[in-house]
């Protein structure tokens, strides 16, 4: 999970970066004063990049190592959750932290498709969907230029753009046939949270992610759902990354009773506990989750298992319980840093084990791969009904 970043973060960039100015003005008399501020190992840093750049006799790029001493810096911590942004990599993550972009509306997967990009999702009133995209199938061109294992990431990169510009792609549909098909770039919104009606008006929500706005439709979509007679809730955040402790914690207090629903403590033993209010979604409970249910996604659903008794089906998550800031650096990259622990609000954490689904319940690959681009039919869907007979709603 992601948090907001503090601002005293801010005051203390801009000390180190008074104290190497000093020590640029006025020399060996300001040593002390950034040896104060940045220490020994900082002193170190500082002293083998200068004689890089003023004594290597060899070519080098510098943009290249820089961002490689950064990353490399990150790794050394061992914490599969901190991790080191590029420039570029940094805009793009706070795009998309925003769920609006610039761009045609397709989520892709670099998996799943050789030579070419995956569709998994089409916007919904977007350029793709107006231009006749659907979910499954694959990219195999962009302007020209065919997609490889080698550039996928460019590719991704080119398919955005101007808002107002055009993109040419050649499209695989499902049927095997090939077209070539002309998208205009416009701001696209994403939509992270979907709801429908099941039979036996169990309803069903779907969260794709916990950023920006996600909490707004998921309660937009259990008033419309409870307004239309729904009996049971169903919360599907299979193959959800998971996002903002502000956004899950909005969604937690919106379902469940008054009580604790998250405590995060940070590496100097600062506490801070989350509380829902006394109004809640009466109605039983069900979550889905997945190995790749992380973070956000994987405390949701152990939080109302925890508080509101709900029923969790699939297959084990990812067990994550670090949150992270996202702190931006002077050149414009960025390192997002493991900086608190959290736990429920009894005082458990996923660290390493992560959630145990009752009922344990496996997809197929095939089945796996259906549901990852939204073609896995109701009722195919093995964790979903015994979701829905676990809830027991006609005992």
């Amino acid at each position: 999970m992601e948090q907001t970043k503090p601002k005293k973060t801010v005051s203390r960039t801009k000390a180190v970066i008074a104290c190497v100015l000093c020590l640029v003005i006025g020399g060996g008399a300001a040593l002390a004063g950034v040896w104060a501020c940045i220490g020994t190992d900082g002193l170190a840093l500082l002293q083998a990049d200068r004689l890089i750049r003023e004594k290597f006799v060899g070519e080098y790029d510098a943009t290249a190592h820089r961002e490689a001493t950064l990353e490399a810096m990150v790794d050394s911590l061992g914490d599969r959750w901190s991790y080191y942004l590029t420039p570029e990599e940094y805009e793009n993550v706070r795009d998309t932290r925003k769920n609006a972009y610039v761009g045609i509306g397709v989520t892709v997967s670099r998996e799943g498709a050789e030579n070419g990009l995956l569709i998994l999702a089409v916007t919904p009133g977007g350029p793709a969907e107006e231009a006749g995209l659907a979910a499954g199938e694959i990219i195999r061109s962009v302007d020209g230029q065919g997609v490889t294992q080698a550039n996928q990431d460019a590719i991704m990169d080119a398919i955005k753009g101007t808002e107002g510009s055009t993109v040419q792609l050649e499209v695989e549909g499902t049927d095997g046939a090939r077209r070539t098909v002309e998208v205009e770039r416009r701001t696209v919104r994403g939509v992270t949270a979907q709801w429908t009606m099941l039979e036996g008006d169990v309803g069903l929500i779907t969260i794709q992610n916990f950023y920006e706005g996600t909490a707004d439709l998921v309660s937009q979509g259990v008033e419309e759902l409870t307004g239309q007679g729904a009996r049971a809730l169903v919360l599907d955040v299979r193959n959800n990354p998971g996002g903002y402790v502000t956004e899950l914690t909005q969604i937690l207090d919106l379902l469940l009773p008054e009580g604790d629903i998250f405590v995060s403590r940070t590496k100097d033993g600062s506490e801070s506990v989350y509380t829902s209010d006394a109004d809640c979604v009466d109605l039983p409970l069900a979550v889905l989750v997945n190995g790749e249910s992380y973070s956000a996604a994987e405390f949701l659903a152990a939080q109302l298992r925890e508080s509101a008794g709900a029923v969790v089906a699939g297959t084990r998550t990812s067990g994550k319980g670090y949150s992270q800031m996202l702190y931006r650096l002077a050149d414009g990259s960025a390192i997002g840093l493991s900086t608190a622990r959290y736990y429920t609000g009894g005082g458990v954490s996923l660290i390493g084990t992560g959630l145990d689904p009752d009922p344990s319940v496996a997809l197929t690959q095939e089945a796996e791969e259906k549901l990852l681009v939204g073609q896995l039919p109701y009722e195919e869907d093995l964790q979903l009904q015994a979701a829905i007979r676990a809830l027991n709603l006609d005992s």
